[in-house]
């Protein structure tokens, strides 16, 4: 028996994952609950699972990984009593690629409980399948307009994996993740693996952002040889950028501030050798916080309500 087969169960039956030369497939782990700016790994799960043929092959015992009063799951109301329970997953589904190449994708939420026993289930899992690679996925909030090109961060067990993306130079600490310890885990067992943490203008982290969706199912199709749809994403996020665009043009004082972003920005990006900041000297930047205040209080007046702040 697996080690902690208690934690999940398998639906049968389980397809043969192998391509017609052989190769197994690829692992995305795509965890909600560590950092989601911008609900982008939501959105390539959601995107991928919907546009795509999916198929539910893992199912794992949310009872035993998630702790509910941290996070508790949404009942729905009507009138007089309760209608639904918005049931949180954790889930791994076989998907087939627009050429009928399957690869894994794990989504749902990140685990609050039994890393160890979660981590080590998922790699039993994947070397049962056959995976050849794992990709993590991953969004930050960061000092970047959304005027500019989408970025990621990409990293890797082998740097050769990631030979023309973009890794962040330095060394430093960031907080523990079930995502990032996978990535570990998944390397110290052999199977090669790499991870993307796209950045979110951090004034539009709460909402969801196409462009984040857009950039990280772009780096999985590359990274990982698989044709994945991407014209729906394309139009939304040019469709959700021109209309930030046009509501920031009513503000001149968020106006500024994004201006001023963007001359940082590029100023950044043109002397990026050496450097681990992505707000370089220079007038001090505006806090996403500022600014993501200044833009509520202008779709609170442009909705009729001057005071965001009223109940």
């Amino acid at each position: 028996m697996a080690r902690h087969s208690n934690l999940y169960r398998l639906i049968e039956p389980v397809p043969d994952l192998r391509s017609e030369s052989g190769e197994g497939p690829v692992l995305v782990h795509a965890l909600q609950g560590f950092s989601d700016a911008g609900q982008a790994i939501q959105g390539v799960t959601e995107h991928l699972r919907e546009s795509l043929d999916a198929q539910l092959i893992v199912e794992f015992d949310v009872d035993e990984l998630v702790d509910y009063r941290s996070r508790r799951p949404h009942l729905r109301y009507s009138f007089d009593h309760f209608t639904g329970y918005s049931e949180p997953t954790i889930q791994i589904h076989t998907v087939k690629d627009a050429a009928g190449t399957s690869f894994l994708l794990l989504s749902g939420l990140e685990p609050d409980l039994r890393w160890d026993g979660f981590t080590e289930a998922v790699i039993d899992l994947a070397g049962s399948f056959g995976a050849r690679m794992s990709v993590g996925l991953g969004a930050m909030p960061l000092g970047v307009p959304h005027t500019r090109p989408t970025q990621s961060s990409a990293h890797a067990s082998d740097v050769d994996l990631i030979r023309g993306f973009t890794a962040w130079p330095g060394e430093f600490s960031v907080p523990g993740n079930v995502s990032s310890l996978l990535e570990l885990r998944m390397a110290e067992h052999g199977i090669p693996s790499a991870g993307f943490t796209v950045h979110v203008p951090q004034y539009l982290a709460q909402t969801g952002y196409p462009a984040a969706v857009l950039d990280l199912v772009g780096n999985i199709s590359r990274i990982a040889g698989l044709e994945l749809p991407t014209g729906e994403l394309e139009k939304s996020a040019e469709e959700f950028t021109a209309q930030v665009t046009a509501q920031i043009s009513d503000s001149p004082e968020i106006r500024t501030a994004v201006e001023l972003m963007e001359k940082q920005y590029d100023a950044f990006m043109e002397s990026r050798h050496g450097s681990d900041s992505l707000t370089p000297g220079g007038k001090p930047l505006p806090s996403g916080d500022e600014i993501g205040a200044e833009f509520e209080r202008f779709l609170a007046q442009q909705s009729g309500d001057d005071d965001p702040d009223a109940v």
